[in-house]
């Protein structure tokens, strides 16, 4: 006779089995998309950033001038930081890519995006951010935002991926980061100085999409 342990285990391995299928979904839909939005520059930072905010208008600006500029723009499809990319490349004619994440208690999608995707899985939605893009701007945000970063660093340390500029945008926001990253992770020697050389940070919305258009080629 099976136990009720046993049995809660052998029901949660069936699911696992049939879940292949909805990962399997999610990763041919993106991959039959995204394509189309090709150069595109991933934008990532807080979903809690008002329209009203410093940085809500900076972000708007910078996804403006990378359309100006040819690329379009990925964001993660959600409100702040999020919306505000969507909206500078929608408003200047720009592929506007929002890809969805389904969260239980926040996350609405913005109206901005014209090109949609929702996701269940973060692992999925991930790879769609860096495999289609060509460069990170990073906004100031929280834990997401951080994961993305360091994600996409140790991907380019570890040449997993192809090495693209990743950018912080408002120094007084990241400088505490980057010291610490330089004053205690490079002091022990945890990385090398030249990992360092991965990130920029800048202030002006200008002088990020400077640096896309400098690193690279469309």
């Amino acid at each position: 006779m099976v136990n009720d342990k046993q049995y809660l285990i052998d029901d949660f391995t069936l699911k696992d089995s049939w879940r292949m299928f909805n990962i399997m979904a999610e990763f041919v839909e993106g991959f039959d998309l995204l394509p189309k939005a090709y150069p595109a520059v991933t934008i990532f930072g807080s979903s809690r950033v008002e329209s009203h905010s410093r940085t809500y208008k900076i972000t708007t600006k910078i996804a403006r001038l990378l359309v100006e500029n040819g690329f379009n723009v990925i964001s993660g499809g959600g409100p702040g930081v999020m919306e505000a990319a969507n909206k500078g490349a929608a408003e200047a004619g720009g592929k506007s890519v929002g890809l969805h994440i389904q969260l239980p208690h926040e996350q609405k999608a913005n109206k901005y995006a014209n090109i949609r995707l929702g996701f269940k899985y973060f692992f999925i939605r991930k790879v769609m951010f860096i495999k289609y893009a060509v460069a990170y701007i990073i906004m100031p945000g929280g834990f997401g935002t951080l994961d993305e970063f360091f994600e996409a660093l140790t991907l380019i340390q570890t040449e997993r991926i192809r090495s693209f500029p990743i950018i912080l945008v408002d120094s007084q926001y990241w400088s505490g980061l980057f010291d610490w990253i330089k004053n205690t992770m490079l002091k022990e020697g945890n990385i090398s100085e030249s990992d360092l050389d991965f990130l920029q940070i800048v202030d002006a919305s200008e002088e990020a999409v400077a640096i896309v258009k400098k690193r690279v080629i469309i």
